[in-house]
This record gives structure tokens, C-alpha cells and sequence, in this order.
């Protein structure tokens, strides 16, 4: 018997990993909400994630939980997308192991590896929805949507690696544009595979109850027919 959060065939995603898909965006999204609400002052707009988790912050481990929560998170969904492709899931992994990688590293007391793991991360996030894509498959793992979504993904970073680069105006804006919509991504893709896995099991089950039916034995007449 399969509880409620295991797959009831060796292809479908299991509730675990809808669990922990939802969980990133919780962890990103919520850890730098909190974390700028406790500083004494915080411009959310031009200071990056990675100053909310730096030594010199406030209270930086609320930051630091909620990057090693999305990293973790990450990792446990890439291991539940069965359906998809092994190259998706082993770059949705390194994405989350990167970004385990940049809690563990603050930006100050370790800013060159910090970077290459935040790099490492966001490249990562970014392709893996063109690496999940399967030929002749429909819905969200079909080619065209695996490389627009992978194309948003890209030009989302590229804006923001513009800001970083020339100091911009706007470099925790976009920084938090892209790391929103990366942790949102993984979400979609459990929650698409997993409704397209529902209505394949229900499809399934109607020839069975039909044939069920049609192989039932007919029960006898209790009285005798009589023609008119």
C-alpha cells in the first residue's frame, strides 16, 4: 500500500519532493525577507543576498539558514524528478550544492570561493531547465519549453551580472529576480508532472473497469421468461 507521498509507479514524483520544491522558494524568498527586516538599515534594492549572510550583518545566520534550506531543497527535488532527464536532474543538483556551498562561505571571510560557488549556482539553476527537456515528451518537459524557460533564466542572470559588474543601481533587484524565479522553477516542473502523472493513472484505469464489467458474469433469471 503507497501513503500519500510515495509514487505509485517507479516514474512519478513522489509528495516528498513537492514537499521540498515548495520549501526552496519558502527558504529564499522568506530567509531575505527576514533577514532585511532585521537590519538597521538595508536597501533591498541595491544590496545583494549574500550581504544579508555576511559576518558583518545582522544577524546573518537567518540568511545563511535560508541559502543552506534552498541548497538542501534542491537537492532532495532534483533526487525526486524521476521523470526527468539524468543531465536536468544532475545540474538542478549542483545548483543546490552550490548553493550550500554559499552559505557555508560568507562573502567576506571568503569572497573568491564565495563567488565561484555563487557562479557555479546560478549557471546551474539556469540551464538545467534546458538539460530536463525530452524529445516527443508534451508539457513542461517538452523542448521548447525547457529552452524558453532555461532562455528566461539566462537573460535574468546576464541582467544582473550587468549590475554586478558596473555597480548598477539596481544589482539586489535583479540578483533577486533571478534567484526568485530559479527557486520558483523546480516548483512548476513538480506540479506540472505531477498533475500529467494523475491523468495517465486515471486513463490508465478505464479500460481496466471497463474490461472488468464487460468479463462479469451475468447473474441468472429468478423467474421464468415468458413470450407474449
Amino acid at each position: 500500500m503507497t501513503t500519500p507521498l510515495e509514487p505509485r509507479h517507479a516514474d512519478e514524483v513522489p509528495g516528498w519532493a513537492l514537499a521540498s520544491a515548495l520549501a526552496a522558494p519558502v527558504a529564499m524568498i522568506g530567509g531575505w525577507t527576514v533577514a532585511a527586516s532585521r537590519q538597521p538599515s538595508f536597501d533591498a534594492v541595491r544590496e545583494t543576498i549574500s550581504d544579508l549572510a555576511a559576518t558583518s550583518a545582522h544577524q546573518p545566520w537567518i540568511m545563511t539558514a535560508g541559502l543552506a534550506a534552498t541548497g538542501a531543497a534542491h537537492l532532495v527535488t532534483a533526487a525526486g524528478l524521476r521523470p526527468v532527464p539524468t543531465s536536468g536532474r544532475l545540474l538542478h543538483g549542483l545548483g543546490g550544492a552550490a548553493t550550500l556551498a554559499v552559505a557555508l562561505l560568507p562573502v567576506d571571510a571568503h569572497p573568491r570561493a564565495h563567488g565561484i560557488a555563487a557562479a557555479v549556482g546560478f549557471g546551474a539553476l539556469a540551464l538545467w531547465p534546458a538539460a530536463s527537456a525530452r524529445r516527443g515528451q508534451r508539457g513542461i518537459l517538452h523542448p521548447v519549453v525547457g529552452a524558453a524557460a532555461s532562455a528566461a533564466l539566462v537573460g535574468m542572470l546576464a541582467v544582473f551580472v550587468v549590475e554586478l559588474r558596473t555597480d548598477g543601481p539596481a544589482v539586489g533587484l535583479t540578483e533577486r529576480v533571478v534567484a526568485g524565479a530559479q527557486a520558483l522553477w523546480p516548483l512548476a516542473v513538480v506540479v506540472a508532472l505531477r498533475g500529467s502523472g494523475r491523468r495517465s493513472t486515471r486513463r490508465n484505469r478505464q479500460p481496466t473497469r471497463f474490461l472488468a464489467a464487460s468479463t462479469r458474469p451475468r447473474r441468472r433469471c429468478r423467474w421464468r421468461c415468458t413470450s407474449g
